[in-house]
């Protein structure tokens, strides 16, 4: 009977403190600014930004030297591509690159002199295409775009010289191209950006408010010297304390997370090619993650200032280190290993291996086993966040 009341107590203990700590929430615009509008912002933003899953139209530019016919038709092809829209027309080489140095177009082709004379005398034409990689995306597109449309202009030619020749057009498209290339993009056929960016960039921006919100909640506690009260509303316990004052921002955090997906799979209809359970079995452990990081922080650094400036740090990392904007595997080997520090790695290898490629389940498994790991830091630092609390040796700065 003792320990059933006392297991009792330690529940009614933390319904106290979750229950100060939803009136706190709601006391204080700041905490549902900072969660639900700002992540909901967010949805809108990247929603809306890649709607169209790839850019499209972007604006090249032509130096058309030539004024011909072939040299018309030539601009005219390259402007139906879905990707690129030819913006501008310049006399010379350096009018179009001062137009791309400011930025008007992200690339341009140049048609030399003579392009239609030196075609009929086989004589090899060079069509120069430049590119602004300061764009990295832009310029990459355009000048696969502009690249596809030499080569298309070098085929044809290639196809009517053999034709002229007497081969039927199956032998002269043998000659043009031996070996047929067929390509199959796995899990991303329709090479979508908003299916591997908003798929990861919303699970770490919710990570990066989770930091926040939690290192200012137990902070502040601190900073205004209410850390004795919060600490007698649990009855002394200080895992008592932290379990209810972070449970009313968990449940707040794990619907945000239902609300990314909602969107993304419901609304933006991405795909799901293996189970939606691990998915979001993954998001809610994630959630629990990084809070353990926030509290581990905080306990460890001595200031709110200071622990928000190190958890903002450590939250815009985690957008570099986790792989899916730049890969792990080229990173330097010590970088490399680092990448396992950040919760967001192990969500993004969750969301590739059960939403994209329906991967053998020790690929999920293994991300949340060390997410879970994780849990346990709190542990490490709470007899040091209890005598802080109990003694207020905090600065309040």
């Amino acid at each position: 009977m003792t320990k059933t009341r006392n297991k009792l107590g330690v529940w009614k203990d933390i319904v106290n403190v979750a229950k100060r700590e939803t009136n706190i929430m709601f006391s204080r615009p700041l905490y549902l600014i900072a969660t639900v509008v700002v992540m909901l912002l967010c949805c809108f933003f990247f929603a809306t930004l890649l709607q169209k899953g790839v850019p499209e139209r972007m604006p090249v530019g032509v130096v058309d030297l030539d004024f011909t016919t072939t040299s018309r038709n030539v601009v005219h092809q390259l402007n139906s591509m879905q990707m690129v829209e030819v913006k501008g027309h310049y006399h010379s080489y350096a009018e179009a690159r001062d137009a791309l140095q400011r930025g008007e177009i992200y690339g341009f082709l140049v048609i030399p002199r003579h392009f239609y004379n030196q075609l009929g005398g086989l004589k090899r034409p060079k069509l120069s295409v430049y590119t602004n990689n300061t764009y990295t995306v832009a310029a990459n597109m355009a000048y696969k775009q502009l690249l596809m449309m030499c080569n298309l202009v070098s085929g044809a030619l290639q196809l009517q010289v053999f034709t002229a020749a007497g081969l039927t057009e199956p032998q002269a498209m043998a000659l043009i191209q031996p070996i047929v290339v067929e390509t199959h993009q796995i899990a991303n056929p329709k090479a979508n950006y908003a299916i591997y960016l908003i798929g990861t960039i919303l699970p770490g921006i919710l990570g990066l408010i989770i930091l926040s919100t939690t290192i200012f909640s137990i902070g502040i506690e601190m900073k205004n010297q209410t850390s004795r009260e919060w600490l007698e509303t649990a009855n002394g316990s200080m895992s008592v304390a932290l379990t209810g004052k972070i449970f009313p921002y968990s449940v707040l955090y794990i619907i945000l997370g239902i609300c990314c997906n909602t969107l993304m799979y419901k609304v933006l209809d991405f795909p799901v090619a293996g189970s939606f359970f691990a998915m979001s079995m993954s998001l809610l452990i994630y959630v629990c993650t990084m809070q353990a990081i926030a509290v581990l922080i905080i306990g460890l650094l001595p200031s709110v200032r200071t622990a928000l400036s190190i958890g903002a740090l450590y939250g815009m990392l985690a957008f570099s280190m986790s792989g899916f904007t730049y890969p792990a595997m080229a990173m330097l080997p010590a970088f490399r290993s680092l990448t396992w520090l950040f919760p967001l790695t192990h969500y993004y290898h969750v969301y590739v291996n059960e939403a994209l490629l329906d991967g053998p389940v020790q690929n999920t498994i293994l991300p949340i086993i060390y997410m879970l790991l994780a849990l346990i830091l709190p542990l490490f630092i709470i007899k040091r966040l209890h005598y802080a609390a109990v003694n207020l040796n905090y600065p309040t700065n």
